[in-house]
């Protein structure tokens, strides 16, 4: 029986993070914590920013998404992995293709609206006078919009060039979730268009040219106003404005670069799915704490 793309394989064996049976339940336990943690973690910030009048302000909204964004894509990779952990996990083509759509989908979207969220503390620190205008309702309205379009289009763009590929002979990921670099090691057709295609979304587009240039600058600007307030109480709540996005920017796209922008081997995708831990559990777990014990109102909105 064929799948849709023309190939023989119609599932796949996910072997999951590790074959250790001694590690299995341990692994299960601590996987299963961390992921309740990061869901309760999420959920409690969209919660209180919904109903918190106080809290309905740009910086705010900018965070809602991003607590949405997360658990999103922790919710579309944790599950699969921790069956993994406890008996054989079997995946169909069709959820494999689902499942590689929708987190490149919300990765995607994650580092987009870090992007925005750099933006957004620049214009709090460096320009406070015209904060209300330059981030009115329309234009953060515009930016989240932007931000799942190019989601959108980046996900389209993985999940096509990958059904356009034949899987013929093994059948078996050694990876806990469908990611490109084990699929495409999977292949029996030529990979080229689908490398090309990580290394420009990945690589150029959304990482170096446009999210790493934005937050640069963004952030190196915030640091020389910082640098130069005479005020120690508006040094304080600069840092205080803007210290958790910095923190959060320092892991998520290096940790991003690590898995893909690299040449493909067997150990390359090995540490692949190291890196996908703290991708898939680590920055959604963090994230809560990061901004609710870091973030604070400030006089700059």
């Amino acid at each position: 029986m064929a799948s849709g793309n023309g190939s023989s394989v119609t599932q796949f064996i996910l072997l999951g993070l590790t074959q250790q049976p001694e590690l299995q339940l341990p692994l299960f336990l601590l996987f299963l914590g961390t992921y309740l943690v990061s869901v309760v973690g999420n959920l409690g910030l969209i919660v209180l920013i919904v109903l918190n009048p106080h809290l309905h302000t740009p910086m705010y909204y900018f965070l809602f998404n991003l607590s949405f964004i997360d658990l999103c894509y922790s919710s579309v990779i944790t599950p699969r992995m921790l069956m993994s952990f406890v008996n054989q996990n079997i995946i169909s083509y069709a959820e494999c293709m689902a499942q590689l759509f929708f987190f490149a989908f919300f990765v995607i979207d994650e580092c987009c609206i870090l992007t925005s969220m750099a933006y957004d503390r620049y214009v709090a620190i460096c320009k406070p006078l015209l904060y209300r205008i330059t981030m009115s309702h329309e234009v953060c309205l515009l930016l989240m919009v932007g931000v799942y379009a190019m989601g959108l289009v980046g996900a389209m763009a993985h999940t096509v060039c990958m059904m356009r590929l034949s899987f013929c002979d093994s059948n078996i990921i050694n990876h806990y979730m469908c990611d490109i670099p084990p699929l495409l090691k999977l292949s029996c057709t030529s990979t080229s268009v689908n490398e090309l295609v990580v290394f420009i979304v990945v690589g150029e587009v959304i990482f170096w040219r446009i999210s790493s240039f934005i937050i640069l600058i963004s952030n190196a600007l915030i640091l020389y106003n910082i640098l130069h307030m005479s005020s120690a109480k508006g040094l304080s709540k600069a840092m205080s404005l803007c210290g958790s996005h910095i923190v959060t920017v320092g892991f998520f796209p290096g940790s991003a670069l690590l898995m893909y922008v690299k040449p493909s081997s067997p150990r390359s995708v090995d540490q692949g799915k190291y890196f996908l831990v703290f991708y898939t559990l680590g920055v959604p777990l963090l994230n809560p704490f990061i901004y609710s014990l870091r973030t604070r109102k400030s006089n700059f909105l």
